[in-house]
């Protein structure tokens, strides 16, 4: 998952580096007054979303799995920790039942 954030993270810079190229080289529309700086960042969040996408599909997908993997895994062992339980309180009432005949 951390493999996946940090190549997110760097198309996102690159994205970054290249529309504040463009904005800055008049090739691409500066912001209102003051806002040039988020409207870099809005122009790069919009044009890294779908390069992700397609570019970083199976890491995402690898990533998933790991996740889903850990999921069943905990699941599991809750499963099994249930079923220790169940056992325990079963043995106890068959073990006091057998006490009070």
């Amino acid at each position: 998952m951390l493999r996946y954030t940090l190549m997110r993270l760097g198309v996102f810079a690159g994205c970054l580096v290249a529309v504040w190229g463009l904005v800055y080289s008049g090739l691409a529309p500066r912001g209102l007054g003051d806002s040039n700086g988020l409207w870099i960042i809005l122009l790069a969040l919009l044009i890294s979303a779908p390069i992700s996408l397609v570019v970083l599909r199976k890491e995402r997908d690898r990533a998933s799995e790991r996740i889903v993997q850990r999921v069943n895994r905990a699941k599991a062992g809750l499963e099994a920790n249930r079923n220790q339980e169940d056992a325990a309180d079963e043995t106890a009432r068959t073990h006091g039942q057998a006490q009070t005949s």
